[in-house]
C-alpha cells in the first residue's frame, strides 16, 4: 500500500527521479541569490524592483520546469529529426540579429533579438547551440553504418558548425568557443575518424584566426566585440603577474573580478548568512555572471560545496542514463546535452575565482535571465526523456532488442 502511495506520488516525475529532485532542488535554490543580488539591479543599475526581479526569476524557473515535463513527454527520436530544420530557423534568426539586434540597458547587445509586438527579447544564439548539437548527434547516428565521403563531411558536420561559430562569434565570442569545444567533443565521442576531426581543429583554428585578425585590424566586421575580448585576455594574464595591483587602469578593467574575489574571501567558511551579502551592491552583473561570488559570500564555503555537489550529482546521473541507454543516438545525446551543462558550470565558476578571463557564461539553473535558463530546462527535459524510455525497455524486457532497432530507426 505505501509502495502504490509512493509510485502515484512520484507519478509526475517521469524519468530519473535523483536527477528531478536535483533540479527541482537547484531550482527553488536559485530564488534566493537571485532576490538578493537583484537589488544591484534596483538600487545601482536603476532597473525595476528587486521584487519584481524574482518574481520574473520564479516565473522562469516554473516556465522552465513545465517546458522541461513537456519536453519530457516528446519521444526525443523526434526532437532528433526536426533538429535540421530548427537549426536552420536559428540560423535564419541569427542572420536577423546583425541587422535588427537590440540594445540592453546601454550594453552592445546586438545578439538579443525583439519578438514584434512584444517586450520579449530572447537569444537566438542559445538555441541554435542547442539545436547544432542536437542535429550533429543525430547525423552521427544515422550516419555511422558507413563511411562518409569528405563531401559530406564538409557539408553536413563541418559547414553548419562553422556557419554556426561565425554567426555567433561575431557578438558572443565566449558561446562561441564553447560551440567549437563541444562540437568536437561531439565528434570524438561519435566516433567521427581522428583524420577529419584532426582537418576539423585545424580548419577552425585557421578560420578563428582569419577572423579576429580582420576584426582587429580592419572595420569590415561591424560592431563586433573582439576588442572587448583583447582587453579582457589581457587584463586577465596582466592581473594574474603580481598580487599587488597598482595600475589604475588594471583595477579599473579588474574591477568586476577583484570584487567577486573579494566576496567570495568575505564569505568564509559559513557565509553572511542568506541576503547579507555585503558586495552585491558592487558587483556588476551580480545576478548574472558573478552570482556564483554572491552564493559564496551569503553561504559561505559549505554552501558553495553544497552547490557544486548537486551539480556533481547531475552531472554523474546523467553519465549513467547515457552509459545505461543501448541505443547509440540516445547515449550520445545525453552525453553530449551533459557536457554542454557541465562546461557552462565550470565555466561560470572558473571566471569567479578568476582561473580564467571573463566570459559572460551564466550559471545553469542559477543565474537571473531567461533564455539560457530554458535552454538548460530543454537539455534536462531531453535527458530525461531518455532515462524515462531506459524504464520501458527494462519493463518490457524480451522486446528490448527490438525496440532498440525501432528507436534507431526512427532517429
Amino acid at each position: 500500500m505505501n509502495n502504490q502511495y509512493t509510485e502515484s506520488k512520484f507519478e509526475f516525475l517521469k524519468g530519473d527521479k535523483v536527477l528531478w529532485m536535483v533540479i527541482l532542488v537547484i531550482s527553488v535554490f536559485s530564488i534566493f541569490p537571485v532576490y538578493s543580488a537583484s537589488s544591484n539591479l534596483e538600487y545601482i543599475v536603476n532597473n525595476g524592483t528587486t521584487t519584481g526581479h524574482v518574481i520574473k526569476h520564479m516565473i522562469f524557473v516554473a516556465l522552465g520546469i513545465c517546458i522541461m515535463r513537456g519536453v519530457e513527454t516528446v519521444k526525443y527520436e523526434y526532437i532528433g529529426k526536426l533538429s535540421a530544420i530548427l537549426l536552420g530557423v536559428m540560423v535564419i534568426l541569427l542572420i536577423l540579429t546583425m541587422f535588427m539586434g537590440q540594445t540592453i540597458d546601454g550594453a552592445s547587445a546586438s545578439r538579443w533579438l525583439k519578438i514584434p509586438g512584444t517586450p520579449i527579447s530572447f537569444q537566438p544564439s542559445s538555441f541554435a547551440y542547442l539545436m547544432l548539437v542536437i542535429y550533429l548527434c543525430r547525423y552521427l547516428t544515422k550516419k555511422i553504418k558507413r563511411e562518409r565521403l569528405p563531401i559530406e563531411n564538409i557539408l553536413y558536420i563541418f559547414g553548419p558548425i562553422l556557419l554556426v561559430f561565425i554567426l555567433v562569434a561575431k557578438d558572443n565570442g565566449s558561446t562561441a568557443l564553447m560551440i567549437l569545444l563541444v562540437s568536437i567533443g561531439v565528434l570524438v565521442i561519435g566516433q567521427l575518424h581522428w583524420k577529419y576531426i584532426a582537418g576539423f581543429i585545424a580548419t577552425a583554428f585557421v578560420a578563428s584566426a582569419l577572423f579576429l585578425t580582420v576584426a582587429l585590424n580592419t572595420n569590415l566586421i561591424g560592431g563586433n566585440r573582439v576588442h572587448t575580448w583583447k582587453s579582457r585576455v589581457e587584463t586577465f594574464f596582466n592581473s594574474q603577474k603580481t598580487t599587488e595591483v597598482d595600475d589604475e587602469s588594471l583595477k579599473t578593467k579588474n574591477y568586476q573580478v577583484m570584487q567577486a574575489k573579494a566576496a567570495i574571501v568575505h564569505g568564509g567558511i559559513t557565509g553572511m548568512g542568506p541576503g547579507k551579502s555585503a558586495l552585491k551592491q558592487m558587483l556588476p552583473q551580480s545576478a548574472s555572471d558573478f552570482i556564483f561570488a554572491i552564493i559564496v559570500e551569503e553561504y559561505g564555503f559549505l554552501g558553495a560545496i553544497f552547490l557544486i555537489s548537486l551539480y556533481l550529482i547531475m552531472i554523474i546521473r546523467i553519465v549513467m542514463i547515457a552509459s545505461k541507454m543501448p541505443a547509440f543516438f540516445g547515449s550520445l545525446l545525453v552525453i553530449s546535452l551533459g557536457l554542454m551543462i557541465f562546461l557552462q558550470m565550470a565555466v561560470n565558476i572558473a571566471v569567479a575565482v578568476n582561473l580564467i578571463p571573463v566570459t559572460g557564461q551564466p550559471l545553469p539553473l542559477i543565474s537571473y535571465g531567461g533564455t539560457s535558463m530554458l535552454v538548460t530546462y530543454i537539455q534536462l527535459g531531453i535527458i530525461l526523456n531518455v532515462s524515462s524510455r531506459i524504464q520501458v525497455l527494462d519493463e518490457e524486457g524480451m522486446g528490448r532488442k527490438q525496440n532498440i532497432e525501432e528507436i534507431n530507426d526512427i532517429a
